[in-house]
């Protein structure tokens, strides 16, 4: 069986999409942007085709190599929703976000089930808000609660005051309750520790997802016996579904190795990929030397995936969104995905987010992709337009 490797650069767009303006977005473009401010090299990714993506003289495509821009058509412009329409569905209104802090039929609801009042309950830097809040958390036990410009309801403790179990069994008192006009994308534990001014974040945080609102390809490979190894935290964004093996990786160094691991062990199927630090650790910080040497880490590591692909399989490089580190914004940006991939057509391509995902299932499958999206250098019409 042939195998499709699909690595989501998270957050590394390429340029803004032509509605960016209605995001406050005009003038994003993580990729070329980061590499012009840093000057990082980066040789392999430019074999891939980064030059004609990015429109910088970094060197010509090797043979063989797919490369392009991929549009998101759905609205929106965070994890979940990049995710969900590169697996198929194209979601036509946002996720609802919440710039004033959330409404009292959350928080109250949310407060009795906990039996605490929160603190914060605003947009903030997650950083920021437990070094400005934590000490009074530690003191009152109070969960510091608040949100960003995505789709999200995010929950911070401590570890030493709410017990990471009981944090997770608090995010999930607050995803019933965000349903309906509040279903928001994903409620986030974001446990942390340390001492005052000296606060960090854990790598045990977890994302609390929706269901996706219809079938995905994932489930459609799942319903065909095809295998398919979530990395990082793929298995999250899908709440499982049609996920054989979730290797919940929480740094791009783990995901990395874990991506190589399951490509010499993999006999067939999809193998999805989410490398969150560009977005986690550096676009939200908007620190572009460490986004620049994360990058720097994804390119050394092509070698040792390309060495492990076999004849007919295929290897796409893309992203869910931006999430500039060179703008004023430490939000997510409204851009293009790159597309660098290998095993596919040659040559530029230009498309739509959705086709990865029917790629991935033509295939794997040898069928006609049934939901939207088209096959990247084929012919394969969109299921649903």
């Amino acid at each position: 069986m042939r195998r499709v490797f699909v690595c989501v650069l998270d957050g590394v767009g390429a340029g803004e999409l032509p509605d960016a303006a209605d995001y406050g977005d005009v003038g994003s473009h993580t990729l070329r942007h980061v590499i012009e401010q840093s000057g990082v090299e980066l040789p392999y990714l430019a074999s891939l085709g980064l030059a004609e993506v990015v429109g910088l003289p970094l060197g010509r495509p090797r043979a063989g190599a797919t490369y392009g821009r991929l549009l998101e058509r759905g609205a929106g412009k965070d994890t979940t929703t990049g995710h969900w329409e590169m697996m198929g569905v194209v979601l036509e209104r946002p996720f609802p976000t919440y710039p004033h802090g959330f409404p009292p039929e959350v928080i109250a609801p949310f407060e009795a089930a906990v039996g605490r009042r929160v603190l914060a309950n605003r947009p903030a830097s997650g950083t920021a808000i437990i070094a400005e809040l934590g000490e009074e958390h530690l003191r009152s036990g109070r969960p510091i609660v608040y949100t960003s410009a995505d789709s999200v309801f995010q929950i911070a403790c401590h570890e030493d005051v709410v017990p990471v179990p009981q944090l997770y069994e608090w995010c999930e008192i607050a995803r019933r309750i965000l349903s309906g006009d509040h279903a928001v994308g994903r409620v986030i534990a974001r446990p942390f520790s340390g001492d005052p001014g000296l606060f960090s974040r854990t790598p045990r945080r977890r994302d609390f997802s929706l269901p996706p609102v219809g079938d995905t390809y994932l489930d459609l490979l799942a319903a065909r016996g095809v295998p398919v190894v979530g990395v990082g935290k793929i298995g999250e964004i899908f709440v499982q579904r049609g996920i054989a093996v979730d290797d919940h990786t929480t740094d791009n160094t783990a995901g990395i190795a874990a991506c190589l691991r399951h490509l010499r062990e993999m006999d067939g199927g999809l193998l999805f990929a989410n490398l969150v630090d560009f977005d986690m650790v550096y676009g939200h910080r908007n620190d572009v030397a460490g986004f620049a040497a994360a990058l720097a880490e994804v390119d050394a590591a092509l070698p040792g995936w390309i060495a492990t692909l076999r004849p007919g399989d295929a290897m796409i490089l893309c992203a869910d969104h931006g999430v500039d580190p060179t703008t004023p914004s430490t939000d997510h940006s409204r851009e293009y995905s790159p597309l660098l991939a290998l095993g596919l057509a040659p040559g530029r391509y230009d498309g739509c987010l959705e086709d990865v995902g029917a790629t991935a299932f033509a295939l794997l499958t040898g069928e006609t992709p049934p939901l939207p999206g088209r096959v990247i250098g084929g012919g394969a019409a969109h299921g649903d337009g």
